[in-house]
């Protein structure tokens, strides 16, 4: 028989244990990330995942705002082009090994290297030498960074570039487990083989299912960090996801679906967060082959579409029309450039848009314009396109759909095969308009999804790099991004709203332009 001390410390030890109750973020996905190896990722899904595996010299708080990281402090040379990091004594990769500044030359020079095919490598070529090294023209080891001691990292940039902190919180400037990458090659982003320097580490990856993160308990701020898990459920169908939210198996969802805006509003009240964000939804074209890279065509199906119908009854109102290929909300640009053609009503511009078809061999008296429009089948994609394809039979085009997972849409826009006209959206890596226009550059050749290319777009993308004045870089780029307009390899059509659902539970969740939402800054109520 147990004695009634005995029967007390047990009772204790039971409510003692129930206090420590798991801590776990559900967070409902827009779907599965192609590769959580950060030189591979291209997509918001992976970055959101690798935001919390891998932590750059600096980071994001949970208001988008930058934040030291492993850096501890920084200082940059007068001219503005070289940079000295000082890397913190604590930060450590999750088998225990000290994170040095070799990890990140390492990390930078992998990015770079033709073999890695890297396709978001451009988005560094603000490193000296970095295009080079990228396009095989000259080694690795020319890259414009170097190690000064374990923990000094020294970074040297082809021209001063105001917004290149704000790079290094992207996920192409995380370091990288050296050790790891020689020992397993691609796989090393499996779970049993991944090391990892953030708040948490990969314990597993079921596609289709689930991805799940465990709290890394060598993480330099692992005491501050409230979750022991953060498991990612890819659900593509935004209305069974918003099922799976009301049922109380996710805690948050990034998207609401569209047709349930209304419903949502009425019924869940606050779970539903509609902020600005700094993202756009265009269409791109296939400008390497007829009829797309004739701008007549390109220019004439613009022209047609009416977007505010698109934005508010396709899209219930979480999307802006947009005749502008930067959004608005960049403090540092101002107020993007616009098609000229905006202040036409829809009936003119549609009469403009049936004599540029004729100009063009199509229409009254010549061929009928076939158009495929390829979209994954998420969301409101489908209803967009469908919407779409009705605006363009107005100016006498046929239009056929396809429509496909979100796996394989994404791998077609890496890919770039032979193609018509391809659904694609853009959201901001850092708030700088050069991260919208730079999708236009022939030499940007991973995420140039249009394959567009203008010399004339080229020599003022290079001379607004290479402008130090604020007020004349921003004029430099309002003229590149009137010329992109002019020539509309990407179909322009909406501005993104984040319209998120978030639980009431959920702690630390903050709206930001940037819609970034670091795990380590989370908590779960009781």
């Amino acid at each position: 028989m147990i004695s009634r001390g005995l029967l007390i410390v047990a009772l204790l030890l039971c409510l003692g244990g129930a206090s420590h109750a798991e801590m776990v973020w559900r967070r409902g996905a827009l779907g599965d990330p192609g590769s959580v190896d950060p030189h591979k990722a291209t997509t918001l899904i992976e970055n959101n995942v690798l935001e919390d595996l891998f932590e750059g010299l600096v980071s994001r708080d949970a208001h988008g705002a930058l934040v030291p990281g492993v850096a501890e402090s920084w200082s940059v040379s007068q001219d503005g082009v070289v940079y000295v990091f000082r890397l913190r004594p604590d930060a450590k990769w999750s088998n225990g090994e000290a994170v040095t500044a070799d990890d990140f030359v390492f990390a930078f020079r992998r990015l770079m290297a033709p073999r890695t095919g890297a396709p978001y490598a451009s988005i560094l070529y603000t490193l000296k030498n970095a295009e080079k090294v990228n396009k095989g023209e000259v080694a690795p080891e020319a890259l414009g960074v170097r190690a000064l001691a374990d923990g000094r990292l020294e970074i040297t940039l082809e021209r001063p570039t105001p917004y290149f902190l704000e790079q290094l919180a992207h996920f192409t400037a995380k370091p990288l487990h050296r050790k790891s990458i020689e020992a397993f090659g691609a796989d090393f982003a499996h779970p049993q083989h991944m090391v990892t320097n953030g708040p948490f580490t990969l314990q597993k990856f079921i596609p289709n299912d689930s991805i799940v993160l465990v709290k890394n308990p060598h993480y330099h701020d692992a005491d501050e960090v409230a979750l022991d898990r953060e498991v990612f459920i890819p659900l593509e169908d935004r209305s069974a996801a918003l099922r799976r939210f009301m049922a109380g198996e996710i805690d948050s969802y990034d998207e609401v679906p569209v047709e349930e805006i209304a419903f949502v509003r009425k019924n869940l009240g606050e779970a539903l967060r509609i902020s600005p964000n700094l993202g756009a939804y265009f269409y791109a074209f296939d400008t390497r082959r007829p009829p797309f890279s004739d701008v007549r065509v390109r220019q004439a199906l613009s022209m047609a579409i009416d977007r505010e119908f698109l934005a508010g009854r396709i899209w219930g109102g979480v999307m802006s029309p947009s005749y502008s290929f930067v959004p608005p909300g960049i403090a540092s640009y101002g107020a993007p450039a616009e098609v000229s053609w905006k202040g036409l009503s829809l009936a003119q511009r549609r009469e403009e848009a049936r004599h540029l078809l004729r100009e063009a061999g199509f229409g009254e008296g010549g061929k009928t314009l076939d158009v495929e429009i390829r979209f994954n089948n998420s969301g409101s994609h489908r209803a967009t396109a469908v919407a779409i394809a009705d605006m363009w039979k107005t100016i006498g085009v046929t239009t056929r759909l396809i429509g496909s997972d979100a796996a394989t849409h994404y791998a077609l826009l890496r890919e770039k095969p032979p193609f018509d006209v391809v659904r694609m959206s853009w959201y901001a890596d850092y708030p700088d308009a050069q991260n919208f226009l730079f999708l236009g550059e022939s030499g940007n050749q991973g995420l140039n999804v249009a394959s567009f290319s203008s010399a004339a777009y080229d020599a003022l993308m290079r001379k607004a790099s290479g402008e130090g004045d604020p007020a004349r870089r921003s004029a430099i780029l309002h003229e590149a991004e009137a010329l992109l307009l002019k020539e509309q390899p990407y179909l322009v059509l909406m501005d993104y709203r984040s319209s998120d659902l978030i639980s009431p539970k959920l702690r630390g969740w903050e709206p930001n332009a940037l819609d970034v939402h670091p795990g380590r800054y989370i908590s779960i109520a009781p």
